[in-house]
């Protein structure tokens, strides 16, 4: 298809964008966010998503890692609605990761002391820094290592037990 004749589908250059990350994230949703829904809220929650996203990019969905870090670096310079969409996407993973952790700390699953938005933020900041070194280094040892983090990091075992137990 032409350049001219993909514009004439969409009508433009960012509506075209717009329909990319629309459909991204609808892979991410089905790759990552559903499959986390569906484990038993809390703690296994938390440890659904992050092995749901470490799985999303090892089995390469998008050839270069999470298509929303990618698009995030990307876009993040250009204001307009498809960097405000991408920021949109990206706050959401994060408020879901919160939610995630607020029930955990109800369930009291996490310590007493756990700050959920701390651990959303620390969470994802792992899953990013994963993904890159992934993407740059095609090394799989580092999507295990960040696994072996978020286990830690949750007070878990590499087997997904408690450290207490």
């Amino acid at each position: 298809m032409s350049k001219s004749g993909l514009y004439a589908h969409f009508g433009s250059k960012q509506e075209l964008q717009l329909a990319t990350v629309d459909e991204a994230e609808r892979i991410f949703d089905e790759e990552v966010i559903q499959p986390a829904l569906a484990a038993r809220p809390g703690r296994p929650q938390l440890v659904a998503v992050c092995e749901a996203f470490l799985g999303y990019v090892q089995r390469r969905v998008f050839p270069g890692g999470c298509f929303f870090a990618a698009t995030a670096l990307e876009m993040g310079t250009r204001p307009g609605p498809v960097k405000e969409r991408v920021a949109a996407i990206q706050s959401d993973f994060t408020a879901q990761l919160r939610v995630f952790a607020v029930t955990a700390l109800e369930q009291q699953e996490l310590p007493v002391r756990e700050d959920p938005d701390r651990l959303a933020f620390e969470l994802h900041a792992i899953l990013l820094a994963a993904d890159t070194r992934f993407v740059l280094y095609d090394d799989l040892v580092v999507l295990d290592l960040a696994r072996q983090v978020v286990h830690q990091r949750l007070g878990l075992d590499n087997a997904g037990n408690t450290s207490e137990s």
